[in-house]
């Protein structure tokens, strides 16, 4: 497999990671010892507190997909290893953060760490369980994955609407992989959401299984390919 992966990026943000982080610590404990100080600052301390804490997760968000080892890219690679050099990964290179082009089509990739039960209802996914004091200070919440996954899709449409007929446009197809040893899916089949859920240790065989599937020829990969080679140039 080949892995092309933006590493200017990665370091630039791994880096606002790291000052984000600091300097939401600083302004906590500036806001504490107002706190504790000059009571009469009740309100310059609680704005401190809270200017403090939207640093620190900002500094949670960059750290944990730019900052901490192994990246989700580093994660993505080590599970796809083994996929044969008619795959490309793609890291921070095109519309979308993690693209996999090969004979099993378009891939969105999502890498998820939360941990805990995830689940499926009413169109939303849902996390249960967990650790309550990382959810809150080290890791971000589930979030909404189909919007995300709706927002890359678009994207990579839009680009690739620019050079291609709408009907030469291979479908995308995106899967959410979770990485925490941890985590438990438990969706039911009647739920069936529009997008694979699946630990990332199953990764590899959901492409070489959607390979045998729905085939993508050597001839459309490598036109895809070209057309996000020349747009990094």
């Amino acid at each position: 497999m080949n892995i092309i992966t933006n590493e200017s990026l990665i370091r630039r943000n791994a880096r606002i990671g790291q000052i984000a982080m600091l300097a939401g610590l600083a302004v906590l404990l500036g806001g504490m010892y107002i706190s504790f100080t000059s009571k009469e600052q009740f309100t310059l301390s609680i704005g401190a507190l809270i200017a403090g804490f939207l640093l620190s997760q900002i500094g949670i968000y960059f750290s944990n997909r730019w900052g901490r080892r192994p990246r989700p890219d580093e994660i993505l690679d080590k599970a796809l290893k083994g996929l044969d050099n008619k795959y490309t990964i793609y890291h921070y290179n095109t519309p979308a953060s993690h693209l996999l082009i090969g004979p099993a089509g378009l891939w969105l990739l999502f890498p998820k760490h939360q941990g805990g039960k995830i689940t499926y209802s009413k169109g939303r996914f849902k996390q249960k369980g967990g650790n309550l004091y990382l959810k809150l200070f080290a890791q971000e919440n589930l979030g909404r994955p189909l919007i995300e996954v709706k927002s890359e899709e678009e994207s990579v449409i839009k680009f690739l609407g620019k050079h291609l007929e709408e009907d030469a446009i291979p479908q995308i197809n995106a899967v959410l992989a979770f990485t925490n040893p941890k985590t438990t899916i438990d969706i039911s089949e009647e739920e069936n959401p529009p997008i694979e859920v699946i630990p990332i240790g199953k990764l590899k065989d959901l492409i070489r299984k959607s390979a045998k599937t729905k085939r993508l020829s050597q001839e459309k990969m490598e036109e895809i390919k070209q057309l996000f080679e020349d747009q990094q140039k």
